[in-house]
């Protein structure tokens, strides 16, 4: 039996997504009374990152029936209707799981004491030498062999993202970290290489003004032609007169009166403003100066990428949201909610009716009946693990490829590799996250970008490809999914307390959620501050037993406890 909850609240957040966290958080911050509810038993819901058992678990738990909604017929006032909740919103859909690698457990392991027992004894120097060195070859190669059962026993060492996303330097979100103080809840490391498809292979972006300098491949004329357009953008922005008569133009329209070489328009163009054939003139100037302004702060490239995955954010919000009173409740659903005098007035969850002031909730728990538009921006995923990088280097990198497509019918494609310095999988191995606008199925969406960057058929060995000039990551596991739309939208007859967060969307960084959270905050509370700083543990000062609340250090006293204090003082001397 479902413990009883308090039947009173400023607000409940329905949903642990990134957007109701984030509202919840801010809520919590200023003093309301908040109860964050999610029927799952983790954070997250579709921003959620999980270790591989988890994602097992994960998919069957999609395979099963939603739990039956409680009688709220006794729970209902005069003139008041019930609105059955559903999870119709957030369906997954088309999951294709494949495995390319044996089910053999008993793959031949060379022990370090072997190898320390080999290369030592009463062989001759240079013998001993010749049988380390043939050792640690074939302990080498001992690594690369990953079975299926290997990997299911290593589940703890994946950190598996259903909705990968970077943070831009000087993004939303990352200010809103700062000053908000939530930035001590987590840990980041910068994407340390932006790669591009060009001539027939991969390679690396300079992104920095000393990267531009650096490269080889760019003649001078090039860097100062690539540097002239760059602080045009940077400094002038879409609205200045160097724009005019393009508004209503493509941003390869704008490029192609400015003569620049191909090599140069192709970095502007795919590496840096990530644009199509079919981005605006506007779009394509505010993308490159977002991504301009963020060079420089933490690193060479504009990126940062939370450690762990994307799904720890929404639980830095959670935890400061628990910090300053918020109530947790996991596993528990939301039956529906009640409405009256064009209000919801209360939710219902596990036989109890909660009254409320603001209602907020996530797309996979909205009654049909408030909804107006299901939304179009279906997104489609994939997710491989694999033997090595698609692009080797020496050393460790966390990978940005943008794609754009080949076809008319195709859409541009966004890649992250992710290595085990960033905890996402064990030594030897490789995450790699693909995602795009949904056509088709997630399978058939990404095909022209796996095909071109991986070699996914059963099988371990190096593979040949004339078009690139290493040999293609053999994957060794891979999981399409379809996520659903996030640009549902509320009819005009929903409640007018009723604040909708949207899941995952399409774009690189997590600003459309920040925003999202922002307007959904002052819609609530429009004379509030949204998310002021909070104090660090040795900022609170506690004066007695019996105090009031935390003083902040710095915090004025009044004049009668400034007297007490000062005469507590000379007492004591």
């Amino acid at each position: 039996m479902e413990d009883d909850l308090p039947t009173e609240y400023d607000v409940v957040v329905v949903g642990t997504g990134m957007t109701e966290s984030i509202v919840a958080a801010a809520a919590s911050r200023i003093g309301k009374r908040v109860l964050h509810l999610d029927s799952n038993e983790y954070y997250g819901g579709l921003w959620a990152t999980f270790n591989f058992d988890g994602l097992q678990k994960w998919i069957e738990d999609l395979k099963s029936p939603k739990q039956n909604v409680a009688d709220a017929t006794s729970l209902l006032q005069a003139d008041e209707k019930f609105l059955k909740a559903s999870n119709q919103y957030s369906t997954v859909e088309n999951i294709i799981e494949k495995w390319f690698i044996s089910n053999d457990a008993d793959l031949p392991v060379l022990s370090t004491k072997d190898t320390q027992t080999d290369g030592s004894g009463d062989t001759a120097a240079n013998d001993g030498a010749e049988k380390s060195d043939e050792d640690k070859s074939e302990k080498k190669e001992t690594v690369k062999q990953w079975s299926i059962d290997r990997i299911k026993k290593e589940y703890r060492k994946f950190n598996i993202d259903l909705a990968p996303k970077l943070l831009f330097a000087r993004g939303e979100l990352v200010e809103l970290l700062i000053s908000s103080n939530i930035a001590r809840y987590a840990e980041f490391r910068a994407v340390s290489r932006v790669a591009t498809y060009m001539d027939g292979k991969l390679t690396q972006v300079p992104c920095s003004r000393a990267d531009v300098f650096a490269n080889k491949t760019v003649s001078v004329f090039e860097k100062r032609m690539l540097m002239q357009l760059l602080t045009s953008c940077m400094e002038q922005g879409a609205d200045s007169p160097e724009f005019n008569g393009f508004q209503d133009k493509t941003f390869l329209e704008y490029l192609d009166t400015k003569n620049l070489t191909p090599m140069v328009r192709h970095y502007v163009m795919q590496a840096i403003a990530m644009a199509t054939d079919k981005t605006s003139t506007r779009d394509g100037v505010n993308r490159t100066k977002h991504f301009l302004n963020s060079l420089g702060r933490y690193g060479n490239t504009p990126f940062l990428w939370p450690m762990y995955g994307s799904g720890e954010l929404p639980q830095c919000f959670c935890r400061l949201c628990a910090v300053f009173g918020g109530v947790y409740c996991l596993k528990r659903q939301l039956d529906g909610i009640v409405v009256g005098d064009g209000k919801c007035k209360a939710i219902i969850t596990g036989k109890q009716r909660l009254a409320l002031e603001h209602l907020v909730v996530g797309q996979g728990h909205l009654p049909p009946e408030i909804v107006s538009s299901s939304g179009e921006q279906q997104i489609s995923r994939g997710i491989f693990i694999t033997d090595r990088s698609i692009m080797q280097g020496e050393k460790e990198n966390l990978t940005l490829l943008y794609y754009p497509p080949e076809e008319t019918s195709q859409e541009a494609v966004t890649l992250i590799e992710l290595g085990p310095s960033t905890n996402a999988c064990p030594q030897g191995l490789f995450m790699i996250h693909v995602t795009c606008k949904r056509t088709k199925t997630a399978e058939e969406d990404l095909a022209y970008v796996t095909k071109k960057f991986l070699h996914a058929e059963e099988g371990s060995g190096e593979t040949k490809d004339d078009s690139l000039e290493s040999p293609k990551p053999q994957v060794l596991w891979s999981l399409y999914l379809n996520l659903p739309a996030s640009d549902i939208k509320l009819s005009d007859s929903a409640p007018s307390n009723v604040h909708l967060c949207s899941g995952p969307d399409l774009d690189l960084d997590f600003d459309f959620a920040v925003n999202q959270a922002k307007a959904i905050f002052k819609a609530m509370y429009p004379d509030e501050d949204f998310l002021p700083r909070a104090p660090d543990p040795e900022e609170i000062v506690l004066e007695g037993e019996e105090a009031p609340g935390p003083q902040f250090e710095g915090d004025k006293p009044e004049e009668g406890e400034e007297k007490q204090d000062v005469e507590k003082t000379e007492k004591e001397e």
